[in-house]
């Protein structure tokens, strides 16, 4: 998937939750890529969701960010696919939503909105495929965010290599 061009928007909230989506895509595929094959199914209780339960939640929400934003709110919940497919499934709704936030329609949902809802609930999710990574005995390399390559606009599987991990 290609980077949608980061325009000047008169919205720089607008812009800023494009940021956000990118800083989400770029966590995300870290916290997705590599996971051992068996890592879908992981499961630490009986009240808690496995990671591909939660990866298909990622994809929801972000399905449900572009239905607020194009002033048609609807909610739905997705029986998991095969890993892969939900981290295809991922990237792609990240990417509807992305161009949709980089194209000219108007905005029916409120960024703030759509930033302490939907996009914040991802953050939190990713979080926890990380977490469960560790738990795993598979866990992903600690990272200074704030050094990484993330720009507007990248928001598919393909993102830049890390700058500073340490474990």
């Amino acid at each position: 998937m290609t980077a949608s061009p980061v325009t000047a928007s008169p919205d720089p909230a607008r812009q800023l939750l494009r940021h956000t989506l990118a800083t989400v895509a770029y966590r995300g595929g870290k916290a997705l890529r590599r996971a051992p094959d068996r890592f879908g199914t992981f499961h630490i209780g009986d009240k808690t969701r496995t990671p591909s339960q939660i990866l298909a939640h990622l994809g929801d929400l972000f399905d449900w960010a572009l239905s607020i934003a194009q002033g048609k709110p609807a909610w739905r919940d997705s029986a998991p696919l095969s890993w892969d497919a939900e981290m295809e499934r991922f990237f792609a709704a990240i990417q509807k939503f992305d161009d949709y936030l980089a194209s000219s329609e108007p905005l029916h949902g409120s960024a703030e909105g759509l930033f302490q809802g939907p996009v914040a609930d991802a953050l939190n999710h990713i979080g926890q495929i990380a977490m469960l990574r560790r738990l795993a005995g598979s866990p992903i390399l600690g990272e200074n965010y704030f050094k990484a390559d993330i720009a507007a606009g990248r928001v598919g599987p393909e993102q830049s290599a890390p700058r500073r991990e340490f474990e």
